[in-house]
């Protein structure tokens, strides 16, 4: 490509679309060219502020044509067909997260990929994964690659600092149903957390859960999960989450031979053990003994934002062949799986073992869209609806 940008079009300007057209303004290396959304009203009034082009029919926009790529911020079960459309067309793709609303749909995402990749060398297709880029979680998985902590042995992840109320599902029509979203918790506001748990540790070979749903909103789907991991290398994880708890707390704690990470409260402190535990277990004469430790404050590069600009611009970068991915698109299925995986196990009270069985969890989801007997309630907002605050 010989130029120093790339031409950019935003489907879906909703909460999130419109957070992106603002950072997208800002930006040297992205010149926006259009903005498209099912609400006319909604489209008009983005295209009239940033002085662009105007859809609402995706194909439409597609066939227009004058832009190198799409960035994908409608509701989540619409990520697959606009996706798909776009690789058929040729265009480069980031996809907000969750990539898809569950397995099957991201295997056919990237199937599509591939296929048009033959025919448009160089196709991009990145996820928002912004959470990748900021000081504190690159400081994590470099412990973590480098062996800092020796042979892992568990971790613990409690994020419930999503408090929302009941005006916030109820401001949208499609958010905590099974055919609107396909999930809730695990579905909204954990697939970062998620995504950084597979990224650190890899994919759980088994998974139990337990999920209370609509138990704190009047809801359909989760809004309180207990995950329970086991790895193949013996190492096991909780990821407990909920958007019912107020004061919240983000705790990710990191056992390994070597001592225990612990990032709370922006803070990564460093238990580190001068020997092995797991040697010390064997080897050790005394019944009650202790191994000798030391805490570290661990410093990181503070991010400066959310790190979504950061995911545009590498976005752009690979598109003009100056970088590699930071979230390629098709790593977003380990993150959709687990949590396909928790809500499996929830209802049927029985372990899932990963890979995940993809037609299963389709069967099941397609089953809870079709007996559900829930009417929502739907109020429009009247109070803050910024998205800087949930990050």
């Amino acid at each position: 490509m010989n130029k120093n940008y790339i031409n950019l079009a935003v489907i879906g300007v909703g909460n999130m679309g419109a957070f992106h057209l603002e950072n997208i303004s800002g930006m040297k290396k992205v010149n926006l060219k259009a903005v498209c959304d099912s609400s006319i009203k909604a489209a008009e009034k983005q295209a009239a502020e940033y002085g662009v082009k105007a859809f609402t029919s995706v194909e439409e926009l597609l066939q227009w044509g004058e832009f190198d790529a799409v960035l994908i911020a409608t509701p989540h079960y619409f990520h697959k067909d606009a996706a798909i459309m776009a690789f058929e067309y040729g265009f480069h793709v980031l996809t907000e997260k969750p990539v898809g609303v569950h397995v099957k749909d991201i295997q056919e995402m990237t199937e599509a990929w591939r296929k048009a990749e033959k025919k448009h060398p160089g196709l991009v297709y990145n996820a928002m994964f912004q959470q990748r880029t900021l000081g504190h979680w690159l400081k994590i998985k470099d412990l973590i690659d480098s062996g800092e902590l020796g042979k892992l042995v568990r971790v613990s992840w409690i994020i419930t600092d999503w408090f929302r109320t009941q005006i916030y599902f109820a401001g949208s029509g499609w958010k905590a149903t099974w055919k609107g979203e396909g999930g809730g918790v695990l579905l909204n506001q954990s697939p970062h957390q998620l995504d950084l748990f597979q990224w650190f540790f890899g994919v759980p070979e088994k998974i139990m859960s337990f999920a209370s749903f609509g138990k704190y909103h009047n809801i359909e789907v989760e809004d309180e999960v207990t995950g329970y991991f086991e790895y193949e290398n013996g190492m096991v994880g909780h990821f407990i989450t909920s958007t019912g708890e107020y004061p919240g707390t983000n705790r990710l704690e990191i056992v390994g031979e070597m001592g225990k990470l612990v990032f709370e409260e922006n803070r990564l402190k460093f238990y580190r053990n001068r020997s092995s535990m797991l040697e010390y277990i064997k080897s050790s004469s005394e019944s009650f003994g202790t191994v000798e430790n030391r805490e570290i404050d661990i410093p990181f590069e503070k991010s400066e934002d959310s790190g979504h600009t950061k995911i545009i611009e590498n976005f752009a970068d690979c598109i003009l062949g100056n970088a590699a991915p930071v979230a390629p698109a098709q790593e977003g299925v380990h993150s959709v799986a687990m949590a396909n995986a928790m809500i499996l196990s929830s209802i049927e009270r029985e372990m899932i073992n990963l890979p995940l069985d993809g037609d299963r969890y389709k069967k099941k989801l397609d089953e809870l869209i079709k007996k559900s007997k829930f009417k929502k309630e739907t109020v429009p907002q009247t109070g803050k609806t910024g998205m800087k605050s949930s990050f």
